[in-house]
């Protein structure tokens, strides 16, 4: 049967068949049929089938004739069946339908019971470069489908000009309650939180767990006495283990004392416990310091608040928290050691004491080779000890693990360490240029750039480490990789290092 026979075909079906043959010829006709039967689907809008006038939507949709579409989609986007009026949609974005009867179209979507229209709305808007219903489009900042809300943030951002736009996430952020309220005061800009203020002191006592967040976190802007009392009065009375922790977390940074009783209380709450911890290390009073000290050794917290503890009595500092932390390390839960390392790692940044650096160094060494979960964090805390050198040359010269020594050796480099036996690094970075480990050989090459800088000192056999950088530099394969690449760019920081030590020697 050529396509004319079906054609001819299809149309008698489309005026004479049942339901099911009506349906069946409205999607043949869109798949063989010209220009001209646009007009011929056009006709069947108001079939008594909604499996017709779904599969008529979809043809006009399929035929690509704007006009024949611009009158009867816009009708089949209110029809009574959700499959028609997401087929409806769906055609007049595909062909482009523009104006006012769109817009109002789209805009009575936004309402729509089924979230796939909700979709089709926004991006038939957004096509249309209209905000149209601002009340309907900020109210989906609370939709319960996260690719509706996704879309209506994106819609309203571009729209942020708009004045009933922005008069209505206004509004939302100052009156409403719900995500709606949190994703508009997402929105607004921060130079606006003056402006709220009243509404947002009043929303530390909102129903919605996730309002009082998002309201505390715009309040920590303000400076004023009012607002810092309303913030811990909020704390005290707050019952929920999120919000309690948001506010545990913030009003700790600004070191308002007034968390410690609060955050004593929290402190075994699954959710709060860690920012509790937190907040006792951050304010780091006595009272605080002596809660800690017993939260890293209660077997009955969980990990993550004994590692949040552990981290916060290395931000307190006080005399006897390397005495705590160093047995930390060997904790059996990971949380616990991580926590630790932090710990030390903050002590390490403040200066320790000078009997304090031998046995850290020590205890942190053995660490790096022992925990493999902790290696970089372990090589955080190691940079600035010189006392851990010795260890990290053996390390280099011993360990296995490829990731251990690509850390080790980054730590002697020069721009982290430096001792009386500095000058014998140069032969450990010149044989990691060859080391089958990417991360060996970047460390490497790196290490061997700063060695250079520092010591100014020409290798003797400087020609053989020349050729191996260049080979390194150039090598093509590793052009489109990210990791090959910064090794690449190292090896030709260490290149001109190599060609200022020549022209300093001569």
């Amino acid at each position: 049967m050529g396509a004319d026979q079906q054609i001819a075909f299809f149309l008698r079906e489309l005026k004479d068949g049942d339901t099911w043959r009506r349906a069946a010829a409205a999607k043949g006709l869109s798949r063989v049929g010209r220009d001209e039967h646009a007009w011929v689907l056009a006709g069947s809008v108001d079939d008594p089938a909604p499996e017709v006038r779904e599969a008529v939507a979809a043809g006009l949709g399929r035929l690509g004739v704007a006009e024949a579409g611009r009158v009867p989609l816009p009708a089949l986007m209110g029809d009574e069946d959700p499959w028609v009026r997401r087929r409806a949609s769906r055609a007049a974005i595909r062909l482009g339908l523009d104006g006012p009867i769109l817009v109002e179209a789209f805009s009575r979507l936004l309402h729509d019971p089924d979230h796939h229209l909700r979709i089709n709305a926004l991006d038939g808007l957004a096509a249309l470069g209209a905000p149209s219903d601002a009340a309907g489009l900020v109210a989906l900042l609370g939709d319960p489908e996260g690719a509706v809300r996704g879309r209506a943030r994106s819609l309203l951002y571009r729209f942020r000009d708009d004045p009933a736009v922005s008069a209505e996430v206004l509004r939302t952020a100052e009156q409403d309650g719900g995500e709606a309220r949190v994703r508009a005061l997402e929105l607004l800009p921060r130079h606006w939180t003056a402006r709220l203020v009243d509404s947002l002191l009043a929303g530390l006592r909102d129903d919605s767990a996730e309002v009082r967040i998002a309201v505390a976190g715009r309040l920590l802007d303000m400076e004023d006495a009012r607002t810092r009392d309303a913030l811990a009065a909020a704390l005290e009375a707050e019952r929920d283990g999120g919000a309690a922790a948001s506010l545990l977390r913030r009003l700790s940074r600004r070191g308002d004392e007034r968390v410690t009783g609060p955050a004593m209380r929290w402190l075994g709450d699954a959710v709060a416990g860690p920012s509790a911890a937190y907040a006792l290390g951050a304010v780091g009073t006595r009272a605080a310091a002596r809660v800690l000290r017993t939260a890293v050794t209660d077997s009955g917290l969980p990990g993550r608040t004994r590692a949040a503890a552990a981290k916060g009595i290395g931000q307190a500092g006080r005399w006897d928290a390397v005495w705590l932390l160093l047995p930390l390390l060997d904790d059996p839960d990971r949380d616990v050691r991580a926590g630790a390392v932090d710990g030390l790692e903050s002590l390490v940044d403040e200066g320790l004491r000078p009997w304090e650096r031998r046995s850290v160094a020590r205890a942190l060494v053995d660490h790096l080779t022992a925990d493999p979960n902790t290696t970089w964090q372990t090589h955080n805390a190691l940079i600035g000890l010189a006392e851990a050198l010795p260890g990290l040359r053996q390390i280099v010269d011993r360990t296995p693990s490829p990731e251990v020594r690509a850390a080790a050796l980054s730590l002697l480099d020069t721009d982290n360490a430096t001792d009386e036996n500095t000058g014998q690094d140069l032969p450990r970075f010149v044989h990691a240029l060859d080391d089958p480990f990417e991360t060996v050989r970047y460390h490497a090459a790196q290490g061997l750039a700063h060695w250079l800088t520092a010591t100014g000192r020409l290798p003797q056999d400087a020609g053989r480490l020349r050729a191996r950088l260049t080979a390194i530099a150039e090598d093509s394969s590793a052009a489109s990789d990210a990791s090959g690449e910064r090794t690449r760019a190292a090896a030709e920081e260490a290149l001109r290092a190599l060609d200022g030590c020549r022209t300093q020697s001569s």
